[in-house]
């Protein structure tokens, strides 16, 4: 089974191949850097059209297949996972199902837009400077990385990495949870889903729009946590340090496809740069790793949760970003958790005055993805009574 270049009609771009693929759970769709038996994994570039079908299943396909879940779709996605507004020029940009103008956000584009437009019931993406937790505050969906390490990478892109997560997204958590105990072997669903009424949650203070901190403080008043307002240091730091890694990691995986003529301009020039990456500088974000670790671990010593907005602002339209407007200021709440390895877990939430949503993000200790689930299910509950 071989896959076309060719967008799948009616899709609106999210999708770059149909079929159906297991049992007769609910319907998944898996982001083109995860490998499917049978199938070419292109990555959404040009650079990978004439790849040879994948050989075995990614082990979370694997595991989706033995738990009864159709896999009945591709998701589109950035070029490489090397972006974040998810435009592709070859396999069609994704239409952000909250607003057709805006970016759909990248890397896992087509992943969001699919699930925000019904196409599937859940859509697994990958997570490596925000890429699950940005296009679902951009698509209105939900996004959940786990803890870093906790669902097996093996047989999706790049296959070295150490920040790089495989995650759900979905319209509820309910379906998240159930997506994270299909994919994350010894996952408690009951502890996804007890009661966390009487939870300490830390609000980050970040310099995000007016609305957006408005938003996330009514929701987090609508929750009925505890917990007061911190500052969370070392912030700007780590999301510099993330995209010194990102560059040097996605060099190291896809380098060897600069010169061809075959990549975005886009793509070619960044990469290409990306392979000045030096020593030093990669010394330098391992130590900064180590300092962002370090303070998120202590603010969450006393604490269930941190949470903060997913995007310091609404995502912008695809006409000024090809007028050249900068995005990469979008992912400053997000690469930060890529570099420290804890559970993040974005949720729409709403936005007074607009019929967009904005999001906010729960990150947990490492390894506590269900304390995550369990938070974000409340919230979705509590949520429910101010829409």
């Amino acid at each position: 089974m071989s896959m076309s270049a060719n967008t799948v009609p009616g899709t609106h771009n999210a999708l770059v191949a149909r079929f159906n693929l297991g049992g007769s759970g609910p319907t998944v769709a898996i982001k083109d850097c995860i490998d499917i038996q049978g199938m070419q994994t292109r990555g959404g570039s040009a650079a990978l059209a004439d790849v040879a079908p994948a050989s075995a299943h990614a082990d979370v396909v694997r595991q989706l297949l033995n738990a009864g879940w159709q896999i009945t779709a591709k998701a589109n996605m950035h070029e490489l996972a090397y972006g974040m507004t998810g435009i592709n020029d070859w396999t069609g940009t994704p239409v952000n199902p909250q607003d057709a103008a805006r970016m759909p956000g990248g890397s896992s584009s087509g992943s969001a837009a699919a699930v925000g437009a019904g196409l599937v019931d859940v859509a697994i993406g990958s997570d490596t400077g925000g890429s699950i937790r940005l296009p679902a505050a951009c698509c209105g969906v939900i996004g959940f990385k786990p803890s870093f390490g906790r669902v097996s990478r093996a047989g999706a892109y790049p296959q070295r990495t150490t920040l790089d997560c495989v995650g759900p997204f979905a319209r509820n958590m309910d379906l998240i949870i159930e997506a994270m105990a299909a994919i994350a072997p010894g996952f408690d669903r009951k502890q996804a889903t007890a009661e966390q009424a009487s939870a300490r949650v830390k609000l980050v203070r970040t310099e995000s729009d007016a609305a957006i901190v408005a938003a996330i403080q009514s929701a987090f008043n609508a929750s009925g946590w505890q917990g007061e307002s911190i500052t969370l240091d070392g912030m700007q730091e780590a999301f510099q340090a993330g995209m010194v890694l990102i560059n040097s990691e996605t060099f190291a995986a896809f380098g060897h496809l600069t010169g061809q003529g075959k990549l975005g301009a886009d793509i070619e020039k960044r990469l290409s740069a990306a392979g000045a990456t030096t020593q030093d500088a990669i010394a330098e974000a391992e130590r900064v790793r180590a300092m962002i670790v370090a303070h998120i671990d202590a603010a969450l010593q006393d604490a269930d949760a941190l949470l903060l907005p997913t995007l310091p602002q609404l995502p912008p339209t695809l006409e000024d970003i090809r007028k050249g407007v900068s995005v990469l200021a979008l992912s400053s709440l997000v690469r930060p958790f890529n570099l420290s390895g804890h559970p993040a877990l974005s949720i729409p939430v709403p936005l007074a005055g607009s019929s967009l949503r904005a999001s906010l993000q729960l990150v947990g200790r490492k390894g506590d993805d269900e304390k995550i689930c369990a938070l974000g299910r409340h919230l979705e509950q509590r949520l429910q009574g101010m829409q």
